[in-house]
C-alpha cells in the first residue's frame, strides 16, 4: 500500500524547481550542464545523418507548422514539439550520449530536446536555457533513484519513462508555468510516460525512445500553461507512477535533499556502444595495450561482469551496427583488432570480417558478485601456449572517477561536427556553445548546428 505524502511528493518538488535561478546554481552545476550542451549538440549533428535521424528529421518536417525550433543537422525549423522528437533521436542514434553514473539512462535525449526546442520558441536567453537544463536532469534523476533498479529489471527503459518529467520541466521553467501549473505538467507527463527494453537488437527501436518523450514533455508544460490539470499524486498515488512501473522503490529520494545544492554527476562516452559495455572496451585496450596479443593465437576469452548488467548485451552474432552497438562481444573484438571502439568501428561491413566475427564468438560472459560496481569488468585472455592476460576496469573513460576532459569533449564534438557542418561552421558553434551563457539569440546560435 503506497504511502501518502503531504503534501505530495509532486507539490514538493514543484516549489522546489520553480524557485531555480541561474544566479542561485553552483558553479559546478553550471559546468556540468554546459558540457553535457556541448556534447548534445555534437552526437545529435552526428546522429541526425543516420538512417534513423534522417527519417526522425523527414518525419518532423513532413507534419508542417509554425518555424518554432531548429533541427539540428536539417533544413529550416518546425514547431517545438516535432523538433524535440527529432533531435532526441538524432541524439540517440550513435550512441555516445551522455550517462547517469549508474549507466542507467541518458539525460540530454530527452531533457536537451525538450528544452533547446523551448528556449527557442520563447526566445529565452542562454542562462534561462541553462537553468531550464539544471532543473529538468535534476528531475530526471530524482526520478530515476526513486524508480530503479526495480523499473528496469521490470522492462522499462528509464531514459523515456523518468526523461519525460525532466524534459516536461525543462519546458515548465522555459514556458515560466506556477508552482501549480508544474505541479500539472508533472501529472500530465506521467500519464505519458512509456518505453520498453524490448529493444535489443538490429532495428532501430532503441533510438525511437527519447523521441516521443521529449514531445510529450512539451506537451504537457504546454496543456498546463493553458490551464489544463494534472493529479498532484502522480509519483506516491495507488495507481501512480511507482506503483505501475515498480515492484520496489524509494518515493523519499524524489525530495531527498531539496534545501540543499543537488549534485549532479553527468558522465560521457568515448564509445560509440551501450556505456555497461565500455568498462569491458576498457579492459580489451589496456591488455591490447599493455601486452599487444597476437590476435590469432588467443583461444578464450572470458569476460566477468557483475550481475547487475551480466544477463544484457550478450550477443555473439550481431545482425545490424544496432545490434553490434549493444553486443559487447562485439565491442572487445572490434575494441582489439582497431584499438578503438568509435562510430565507424560500427557500420554493417565490419560484421563480417573473418576476424571480428571469430574474436566475437569467442566472448564468453560470466557473472561475478565480487566486482565493485553494478558496470565493473573483469577480462581474462587466454593464448594459445596458456598465457594469460588480465584487465579489470570499475570506472570506465568518461566517469566522474576518470573524466574527459574540455579538450577530450571537444575533440570529440569536432570529430562528430566536421563532417557535416564543415570546420568553421563547427568551430563558431563549439564557441557559442561554450559560451551559451552570454547568448541572447539561441535561434542564430542552434542555425548553425545545420548545413550552411
Amino acid at each position: 500500500m503506497s504511502k501518502t505524502y503531504s503534501p505530495t511528493l509532486s507539490t514538493q518538488l514543484s516549489t522546489h524547481l520553480c524557485g531555480f535561478k541561474f544566479e542561485s546554481l553552483p558553479p559546478e552545476t553550471i559546468k556540468a550542464v554546459k558540457r553535457l550542451l556541448l556534447d548534445y549538440v555534437g552526437v545529435a549533428v552526428a546522429g541526425s545523418q543516420t538512417e534513423s535521424g534522417r527519417i526522425a528529421r523527414e518525419f518532423a518536417a513532413s507534419i508542417g507548422g509554425h518555424e518554432q525550433a531548429t533541427v539540428i543537422g536539417g533544413k529550416g525549423k518546425t514547431p517545438a514539439m516535432q523538433a524535440a522528437f527529432a533531435n532526441a533521436i538524432s541524439s540517440h542514434s550513435v550512441e555516445l550520449d551522455d550517462i547517469d553514473v549508474l549507466a542507467l539512462f541518458h539525460f540530454s535525449p530527452p531533457v536537451y530536446s525538450a528544452a533547446i526546442a523551448s528556449a527557442q520558441q520563447q526566445n529565452a536567453t542562454g542562462k534561462d536555457l541553462l537553468t531550464a537544463l539544471a532543473a529538468g536532469c535534476e528531475t530526471m534523476e530524482r526520478v530515476s533513484k526513486a524508480a530503479n533498479n526495480s523499473l528496469r529489471n521490470r522492462g522499462y527503459h528509464t531514459t523515456p519513462t523518468t526523461g519525460v518529467f525532466g524534459a516536461a520541466v525543462a519546458a515548465g521553467l522555459l514556458y515560466r508555468l506556477s508552482t501549480e501549473q508544474m505541479i500539472s505538467a508533472l501529472g500530465l507527463a506521467g500519464a505519458s510516460a512509456s518505453g520498453l527494453m524490448e529493444m535489443y537488437g538490429p532495428s532501430m527501436q532503441k533510438r525511437f525512445n527519447p523521441g516521443p518523450t521529449a514531445r510529450n514533455g512539451i506537451t504537457a508544460a504546454t496543456m498546463a500553461k493553458l490551464g489544463f490539470t494534472g493529479t498532484d499524486t502522480i509519483f506516491e498515488g495507488e495507481r501512480g507512477f511507482l506503483a505501475a512501473f515498480t515492484d520496489a522503490n524509494q518515493p523519499e529520494e524524489i525530495i531527498k535533499g531539496l534545501n540543499e545544492h543537488y549534485q549532479l554527476d553527468i558522465e560521457f562516452k568515448p564509445f560509440s556502444c551501450a556505456r555497461p559495455i565500455h568498462n569491458a572496451i576498457g579492459c580489451a585496450l589496456e591488455i591490447r595495450k599493455n601486452h599487444n596479443p597476437e590476435l590469432s593465437k588467443v583461444r578464450a576469452i572470458r569476460m566477468q561482469r557483475h550481475p547487475d548488467w551480466a544477463h544484457y548485451h550478450q550477443s555473439n552474432a550481431p545482425r545490424t551496427y544496432h545490434e553490434a552497438q549493444m553486443s559487447l562481444p562485439y565491442s572487445v573484438a572490434v575494441a582489439l583488432v582497431d584499438g578503438q571502439a568509435l562510430f565507424p568501428q560500427y557500420n554493417n561491413a565490419r560484421l563480417k570480417e573473418p576476424e571480428i566475427v571469430r574474436l566475437t564468438q569467442m566472448v564468453q560472459i560470466e557473472p561475478d558478485n565480487s566486482l565493485p560496481r553494478g558496470v565493473s569488468c573483469k577480462m581474462t585472455m587466454t593464448m594459445e601456449d596458456g598465457s594469460t592476460y588480465t584487465s579489470q576496469v570499475d570506472y570506465p573513460k568518461g566517469s566522474i572517477q576518470n573524466p574527459m576532459s574540455d579538450e577530450e569533449l571537444r575533440a570529440k564534438f569536432d570529430l562528430l561536427t566536421e563532417p557535416v557542418l564543415g570546420k568553421d561552421r563547427a568551430n563558431q558553434l563549439a564557441d557559442g556553445l561554450w559560451q551559451v551563457q552570454t547568448c541572447h539569440d539561441l535561434n542564430a546560435l542552434l542555425a548553425l548546428s545545420q548545413p550552411a
